[in-house]
């Protein structure tokens, strides 16, 4: 038997294997590998071969194909879902972790029909000391790659249950309208890019990737506006979360301030002293030096998307205006900030005062009083 993976004319891996039969025959058979890596290529074209020998031998026996263990599908889930659908990076990199860090140590050498109910709980029981979302996102990863492994006929149909941890509720941290205000003159105090970062993440609601991967073109200062359509992570330009661009219209500080960070020094928004393009760690040290200038604590740059959520909450934006200018998937994201509009309860018991009182509902009340006012008499 003879294996060669070589680089596919169309892009891909080209698996030729060659079997030596019993009767001195030989049979070969040359086609597409279906993962990206020659590694996980080399691992298929041996189970290939395998099965292939088999057949060929035993046509008339057709064992059962034995499910492989989670950490030799971990690839293939990897390969096949997370970069063939092209997910963003920082997503890739989540799920590589958790099978790397979570997963696989724990429940690596079972095979993908082994997972039980108990396996599952033996590994929150292990994660006990994560936060609840944490764990979340770990059984995510996992119920994600079983259901995966039934829709590609690996395995005949899902082996467990996977049920989620109740996450509590936490109160989202922003700026006041006076802290916010401070921030902002502080950082203007610092420097204009301070300035310019505070105000995209405050006035625009950007997250911090989002002003990393920010390019003048994306600006339409006759329109007033900004077009989010990109985020970068660790050096990697790709889709903002949700997978969608948004247009968020500028405040007029927020224009002015954009209007005068205009440079030739290559297509960004933000750059540093040294040319290069501003990073997340650069975008974290500027919004932590104007916290600290200010006298507010550093809870990072999100804070100020969550201080631009909220204000437009305090001044009674509508949830669904905020989804919009947030680029909130869900609008249960936005939700939590329904709390802070008093325009909007004030709005809903005005309800009951708008509806008038049934005409036939008044009239009868009138009688009655007057009844009773006559017998009382």
């Amino acid at each position: 038997m003879s294996i060669v993976v070589r680089p596919f004319r169309r892009g891909g891996w080209e698996v030729d294997i060659r079997l030596a039969l019993p009767d001195d025959s030989e049979h070969r058979e040359r086609r597409r590998a279906p993962f990206a890596s020659k590694t996980a290529c080399q691992r298929w074209a041996q189970d290939r071969a395998r099965e292939l020998y088999q057949q060929l031998t035993h046509p008339d026996e057709q064992p059962k194909k034995e499910a492989p263990t989670i950490r030799q599908f971990a690839s293939r889930f990897l390969d096949e879902h997370a970069r063939a659908e092209r997910q963003k990076a920082s997503g890739i990199a989540a799920k590589e972790m958790i099978l790397r860090v979570h997963i696989t140590p724990f429940v690596g050498a079972l095979r993908l029909d082994e997972i039980t109910n108990a396996s599952i709980q033996q590994l929150k029981l292990s994660l006990r000391s994560k936060a609840p979302k944490t764990v979340n996102n770990i059984l995510t990863v996992l119920n994600t790659m079983l259901r995966k492994a039934v829709e590609w006929g690996v395995i005949e149909k899902m082996p467990c249950t996977i049920r989620l941890l109740r996450v509590p509720k936490r109160a989202m941290k922003f700026y006041d309208f006076e802290e916010y205000e401070r921030l902002v003159a502080a950082a203007k105090q610092i420097d204009h890019q301070s300035y310019v970062t505070v105000l995209l993440g405050g006035d625009g609601g950007l997250r911090c990737g989002e002003m990393v991967a920010l390019e003048q073109t994306d600006i339409d200062f006759h329109k007033g506006k900004v077009c989010v359509e990109r985020s970068a992570w660790k050096g990697q330009i790709g889709m903002p979360k949700g997978g969608r661009l948004r247009y968020v219209p500028l405040t007029v500080r927020l224009k002015v301030a954009l209007l005068e960070a205009r440079h030739l020094r290559g297509p960004r928004v933000l750059y540093q002293l040294n040319g290069e393009p501003l990073t997340e760690k650069v975008v974290q040290r500027l919004v932590g030096r104007a916290a600290r200038k200010a006298g507010l604590a550093n809870n990072g740059p999100h804070i100020l998307r969550h201080t631009f959520c909220s204000h437009l909450a305090m001044r009674g934006a509508p949830l669904v205006a905020i989804q919009e200018l947030a680029g909130h998937q869900d609008i249960r994201t936005t939700i939590r900030y329904a709390h802070l509009s008093p325009s909007a309860v004030d709005a809903a018991i005005r309800l009951l005062e708008s509806s008038p009182v049934p005409q036939s509902f008044g009239d009868g009340l009138e009688t009655g009083e007057a009844s009773i006012s006559k017998s009382s008499v």
